[in-house]
């Protein structure tokens, strides 16, 4: 997990995504980016509101870490440009992005308790001792590890360290959240209860956030809006309906098999 320090406020606040005629936090205009001569990246245009997620669907190697990596600034871009807040992000450091970055690979500090962790960015702005604690309180609560805030990484399961390294995200107060498939190498059920967590936690502390998967069902559970990456080119839908009705989602496909699994079992 690639971390950087924000000044947004942490309060929990409304979800409320129902105009679609309020100015976007992030804006991709014309994106290119690519490794030496291969071009990954089409001519991206992504636009997101403040408080919102939008998921990108593809299949692996279509482009969606490229895309996640050039916005955080860790892969150069040819062409086109990322604009966030308003702020153009082309040419800034990625510790000067206000971005976050996740992957599966939670990275948790080994010598930190869980507590500790979840409290790192707040201790590292020298926020007021009293003002930590009772953060990191609020979010032990929210992602029930409360009873485990005293341990440390060898001791959590693959879901606790998810849960931890979101949860430490989130105290660290960036204006955007990136996540490349961070539940994926997860067992099916844990998989499910993050998937959950994620959504609850989004509409909690409205938070902004570009994630990327290859499932239909984690891209419904998870996602505000909808998107789908082929070949380096994104398709942005209307809303969760043109979504699924897009057989190219699969998600119909998904739909008519669990269809016809249960009719087979009457």
């Amino acid at each position: 997990m690639t971390e950087y320090q924000a000044p947004c406020a942490l309060s929990p606040a409304s979800h409320a995504h129902e105009s679609t005629a309020e100015t976007s936090l992030l804006k991709i205009r014309d994106l290119d980016a690519g490794f030496g001569s291969v071009q990954v990246l089409k001519q991206v245009e992504i636009e997101l509101p403040a408080g919102e997620t939008l998921i990108v669907l593809g299949e692996s190697g279509c482009g969606k870490t490229t895309l996640l990596k050039a916005i955080a600034g860790l892969t150069p871009v040819s062409a086109g440009e990322i604009l966030l807040d308003g702020h153009p992000l082309t040419g800034l450091a990625p510790g000067q992005r206000n971005v976050i970055y996740l992957d599966q690979e939670p990275l948790l500090f080994e010598h930190l308790t869980v507590a500790e962790n979840i409290g790192f960015a707040m201790s590292l702005r020298k926020e007021p001792p009293s003002a930590v604690r009772s953060a990191v309180d609020e979010m032990l609560n929210a992602i029930d590890l409360k009873e485990h805030a005293g341990k440390r990484e060898h001791q959590l399961s693959g879901g606790q360290k998810q849960r931890v390294a979101f949860a430490r995200a989130v105290l660290a107060r960036p204006k955007l959240l990136l996540l490349d498939e961070p539940f994926c190498s997860l067992d099916g059920k844990t998989r499910s209860q993050m998937q959950v967590l994620f959504h609850e936690l989004c509409r909690r502390y409205a938070l902004t956030c570009l994630f990327v998967t290859h499932d239909v069902k984690e891209a419904l559970i998870t996602g505000d809006r909808f998107a789908r990456m082929t070949a380096g080119a994104v398709t942005i839908y209307s809303g969760r309906s043109a979504f699924i009705s897009d057989r190219s989602t699969g998600v119909m496909d998904e739909i008519r098999f669990w269809q016809e699994t249960a009719a087979g079992l009457e």
